[in-house]
């Protein structure tokens, strides 16, 4: 399972993410989507937790938290739909 961050400021770095979630337990990863063309942060974010209780408590406390000016937006990320295939 892995966490959805929507309403990141742009310029937050994977360490300012970590420092967060790492109130909530260990981070196993962050992953910051860049922009292919400009190459900035697009306003988003993938985390990663050790275990899926520490997941939920992450999600429960920062969900409509208030963080650097923005309302953090906090939900279990979706699977990636395969945008490629053209085929049903």
């Amino acid at each position: 399972m892995s966490i959805f961050v929507g309403n990141l400021p742009y310029e937050v770095s994977q360490e300012d993410l970590k420092q967060v979630f790492e109130e909530y337990g260990t981070v196993k990863s962050v992953r910051l989507p860049t922009d292919r063309e400009t190459g900035k942060v697009r306003g988003f974010a993938f985390v990663e937790m050790a275990s899926d209780t520490e997941e939920t408590e992450a999600i429960k406390g920062l969900d409509g938290a208030e963080w650097v000016g923005r309302t953090l937006k906090v939900s279990k990320a979706r699977p990636r739909e395969d945008k490629r295939s053209g085929v049903e």
